[in-house]
């Protein structure tokens, strides 16, 4: 008999505040009053279709606990409980990339073909997210006192589970997902990989059908990164 998971994305976040001289940093990041009101619309539409998830887990992150909570919230549900290894990969430093390189550091995991060793932002690899996400995820499923379960997590974690849920166990992340702020993904979760269904992928519970929409949310960040950056770069 398969588990409903619903795999969710964090509310919208900003990490490049116009008055700040340097980058939020990702540990410490809040959801914005936008992403608050994401997060609850998506608990509203979770409720009125009745559903109540019997364990909700977080990455531990301020935007993923705080999205768990503002869902708990509108739908009902445990206390959210924490599992670091969901956290989102790392990045490295920004000012350790060539300018004329950003671009591509910020949209690679979303463009491909990805490789064991393509890195976030020159940080972490796909490799060593998967090290520590595929293991602690295989927990969750082996863990039979539920059946429907919420997992809050990041973009690139998100898209690293949905390439291993669609491929059987594979450890192949695909390029092009797409994962809107507090989006919702639905997977009717087996009893082992290769016997998973996916649902539906990146619901967005404040704009259904997405008619305006575009671009990535990778490419959007570097537009925002690129006006706080014009903002702060001193005339020659």
């Amino acid at each position: 008999m398969r588990r409903r998971l619903i795999l969710m994305r964090h509310g919208a976040v900003r990490y490049f505040e116009p008055d700040s001289a340097r980058p939020l940093p990702p540990e410490d990041v809040q959801l914005t009053a936008e992403g608050e009101a994401q997060a609850r619309a998506a608990g509203s539409l979770l409720a009125a279709a009745g559903v109540r998830p019997d364990r909700i887990v977080h990455s531990g992150l301020p935007r993923t606990r705080r999205t768990a909570e503002l869902v708990q919230a509108a739908c009902g549900g445990p206390t959210p409980e924490v599992r670091e290894a969901f956290q989102e990969i790392h990045g490295g430093r920004l000012r350790d990339i060539a300018p004329a390189e950003l671009r591509d550091a910020f949209t690679a995991l979303q463009r491909g073909p990805l490789t064991p060793d393509s890195r976030f932002l020159g940080g972490e690899s796909l490799h060593e997210l998967q090290t520590r996400l595929l293991p602690a995820f295989e927990q969750l499923r082996a863990e039979g006192e539920w059946d429907c379960l919420l997992l809050v997590a990041h973009g690139v974690v998100n898209a690293a589970l949905l390439s291993y849920l669609v491929s059987g166990g594979g450890r192949q992340v695909f390029g092009g997902w797409q994962q809107n702020p507090a989006c919702l993904n639905l997977i009717d979760l087996g009893g082992r990989p290769g016997d998973d269904l996916l649902r539906a992928v990146n619901l967005n519970p404040t704009d259904w059908l997405q008619p305006c929409e575009r671009v990535s949310t990778m490419e959007r960040l570097f537009e925002e990164f690129s006006a706080w950056r014009r903002r702060h770069t001193p005339l020659s």
